[in-house]
């Protein structure tokens, strides 16, 4: 071997061993789901991640950290460094926790950063198809004259799923029993079996079955109806003034974030979210999408929080 070849040998390995090191391996980013694998916020962190980790030339792996309604998922992101690599998709139990736990590990404003807003999303109340009732207004009459012996199920204590039916049976002046499950299929399973008389659940969680016998949509949880299923009134509609009860869905990092990687991550999930195929994605789940600057999306967190303590005042729930 001469000296020439010798060099570009040499070279050769050189730069392999540089790329095997961990100074050249690939950024992860974990993207942590508070629930489930199937779980709405499971799905909807999916339909983006790879265009997001391609725009970031980064890996970002959906990691599912389940349990106490969100909020044990949502504690370890808290705790994590505020450098980037550890996000939490995020919705309207984060903000709700603040005022159903009497004890949490961490504050849902405070404690976190606004990274990206995703959009919007209702909800859909449901009855069982072996319930003879055809709307809103069977539904509140036959679950008042049960006296509280019917039951509702949900994903969780503290789930969007359990405050969005405990609120509508508060402002409807209605009595049920609370069956806690571990995600939104298996609640709306549980309808789907006649197991229990009541579910309130993301579109989603609904649209899947809108043909099936074995369900009954009777109200949109909106103020106003939505776009996916135009034919189902409100609430408010449906004959309970003041109901209203949707949710955010957007990207939360840990306090401190440096001003320059916040930006960063909020232009790339903003490119990524406006890609055609992540907006058919998340039309199909019954998400209306949007962008937004770290700004205006850490000004609707707060104003969220406001309104989630007087939704939960008002429903009477509290989590010990």
């Amino acid at each position: 071997m001469n000296f020439r070849q010798f060099r570009t040998g040499a070279l050769a390995l050189a730069l392999c061993a540089a790329a095997a090191s961990p100074a050249y391996a690939q950024r992860v980013i974990r993207m942590v789901v508070p629930f489930g694998p199937g779980a709405v916020q499971d799905t909807i962190a999916r339909t983006f991640n790879a265009e997001l980790g391609q725009i970031l030339n980064a890996s970002v792996v959906v990691e599912n950290r389940a349990g106490a309604g969100g909020t044990i998922g949502t504690a370890t992101v808290a705790k994590s460094a505020p450098d980037g690599n550890t996000l939490v998709l995020a919705a309207a139990s984060h903000t709700l926790a603040g005022h159903l736990y009497s004890k949490l590990s961490y504050d849902p404003i405070k404690d976190f950063t606004g990274v990206a807003y995703i959009g919007n999303s209702g909800y859909v109340i449901a009855a069982p198809g072996n319930m003879n009732v055809n709307n809103l207004a069977d539904y509140v009459r036959a679950v008042k004259a049960s006296g509280g012996k019917m039951n509702y199920a949900s994903a969780g204590n503290g789930s969007a799923t359990h405050m969005g039916m405990a609120y509508f049976l508060a402002k409807a002046g209605l009595e049920m029993q609370h069956v806690p499950m571990k995600s939104t299929g298996d609640a709306v399973n549980e309808v789907l079996a006649g197991r229990v008389q009541g579910v309130t659940t993301s579109l989603i969680g609904i649209v899947p079955f809108k043909q099936d016998a074995r369900i009954k949509m009777l109200a949109y949880t909106g103020d106003k109806r939505s776009k996916f299923l135009p034919e189902l009134p409100t609430v408010a509609e449906a004959g309970v003034p003041g109901y209203k009860f949707d949710s955010w869905i957007g990207v939360l990092a840990p306090a401190g974030l440096p001003k320059a990687e916040l930006d960063r991550l909020n232009a790339a999930m903003n490119r990524a979210l406006s890609l055609p195929e992540v907006q058919e994605r998340l039309s199909r789940l019954g998400v209306e999408s949007s962008t937004m600057g770290t700004d205006e999306f850490q000004r609707l967190l707060r104003a969220d929080f406001e309104s989630a303590g007087v939704l939960v005042k008002a429903s009477g729930a509290r989590i010990e």
